[in-house]
């Protein structure tokens, strides 16, 4: 476990910081928050929005309950169901929006989601302790995607709509070590890296950017924690399975893999937060490589994001990555940025621009199949469409409508986009690898309960 020995070395040298909640208080899990959840880097270009059900952040412990109220009395239900499409100019035959993986099939409509969030939010147990708990499921096509080996890859396993469990897990206030204490979920958990995350309602654009698809880590089993230095500073850690890996048959490599970084929030006044987090772990299935290479060889996942709200209207988000797998021996490197400017209290324009290097064509891959991408993560045989190295820069623009209507409905939001896309390199990826750019027009509904 050489890279745990790293992990904790970094983790005390870096020192420092809070995991970033409110970002996802309505960018996935993304102001109010849709999702106030530990997976803490993520910031918001939408306008604020109420989520299916709030999750419970240990950070946040409650009063303690009213007498004659049980501890049980505050728990949250929602219900929230998101359905769009994307069409393609270059309308290509194998019917693939090249590069997407939860918007993959062009010209037709996606029921995405349908999710139910059930959450008791963290409330005292007594000494300074706190307990919640969440759980979060998922019907649709975006779940082939955030599949989760040995729990979900088998369930409606040859359907273009499928389930997954989201959010499995108990949430933990611990009045450790310093004022603000030790905050901690165990169980399955979104993963907390990056800033574009699954909940519709929580990011800015309904198509992904290749880095929040190809270089971010989506869901995984184990814990997350957070250590509060103090009410602006938080380090970050955390060990798990892998990235969308269990245990026993649904694990690819039967190695563990972890998080260490920190988190600066409410700085300038309130105005900047940013959060740096490190993954190392073996990700690479034995079937592909062998179990002793499987084992030893480590992918490193690099990521930093920061928000600045500039103005009550104006908003600047900005991730880097770089990821290196040495058992692919693949790099990858990108930035975005994101700009949102509100211009109502209902309405907000955003931009999205992005530069990602997929050194050797192994990381950006399409799966036709609806199974594909989970037989992938085990080393399985699956049909899949890669490109050569490619630089990819992209360019989308939207608006976010969130009329309030009443009558019980949280939220309604609707999504107008339109994305170009670019080979920087002059390889043709697109259409059926024909074509070096294409432009995507489309967009998405989301209603909330």
């Amino acid at each position: 476990m050489r890279y745990w020995q790293y992990l904790l070395v970094v983790g005390v040298c870096g020192g420092a910081v809070s995991w970033l909640e409110g970002a996802q208080a309505a960018p996935s899990e993304q102001g109010g928050p849709v999702q106030a959840t530990l997976a803490g880097t993520s910031s918001s270009s939408v306008p604020a929005a109420p989520s299916p059900a709030p999750v419970a952040a240990p950070s946040a412990v409650q009063p303690a309950a009213p007498a004659g109220k049980s501890w049980f009395s505050d728990i949250d239900v929602g219900f929230q169901i998101e359905g769009g499409a994307m069409a393609n100019t270059g309308h290509p035959g194998n019917g693939m929006n090249f590069g997407q993986l939860l918007q993959s099939h062009s010209d037709t409509g996606m029921l995405n989601q349908v999710a139910l969030t059930i959450t008791k939010p963290v409330d005292p147990i007594g000494d300074g302790y706190g307990l919640g708990a969440n759980i979060q499921m998922l019907y649709g096509s975006d779940a082939r995607a955030y599949v989760i080996t040995g729990i979900s890859d088998r369930w409606l396993d040859h359907h273009r709509y499928q389930l997954t469990p989201i959010q499995a897990n108990i949430a933990l206030h611990m009045p450790w070590l310093t004022k603000d204490g030790l905050d901690m979920q165990l169980g399955i958990l979104s993963s907390p890296m990056g800033v574009e995350v699954l909940n519709p309602a929580g990011r800015a654009f309904y198509t992904m950017s290749y880095t929040a698809q190809y270089s971010n880590p989506f869901e995984h089993v184990g814990f997350y924690g957070q250590w509060h230095l103090n009410s602006h500073y938080a380090v970050l850690f955390g060990m798990d399975a892998g990235n969308q890996k269990s245990f026993g048959r649904g694990n690819n490599n039967g190695e563990p893999a972890g998080y260490v970084g920190f988190n600066a929030s409410q700085l300038a006044g309130g105005a900047l937060s940013l959060t740096y987090l490190l993954r190392v772990g073996p990700e690479d299935p034995r079937r592909a490589l062998g179990s002793h290479r499987a084992h030893e060889a480590q992918r490193f996942w690099n990521d930093l994001s920061a928000t600045w709200q500039i103005n009550p209207k104006w908003s600047l988000t900005a991730e880097a990555t770089q990821v290196h797998d040495e058992g692919l021996d693949a790099n990858t490197w990108s930035g975005v940025i994101w700009g949102a400017y509100a211009a109502t209290s209902t309405l907000t324009f955003n931009a999205r621009a992005e530069v990602y290097r997929d050194s050797t064509g192994q990381f950006v891959v399409q799966y036709p199949e609806d199974t594909g991408y989970g037989r992938s993560l085990l080393g399985l045989p699956a049909r899949t469409y890669s490109a050569p190295a490619t630089t990819y820069g992209d360019l989308s623009f939207n608006a976010v409508w969130r009329p309030n209507i009443g009558h019980h409905v949280k939220l309604l939001q609707i999504r107008p986009e339109i994305r170009f896309d670019r080979s920087l390199n002059n390889t043709r990826p697109f259409a059926d690898f024909r074509h070096q750019n294409r432009i995507l027009i489309g967009g998405d509904v989301t209603l909330g309960f």
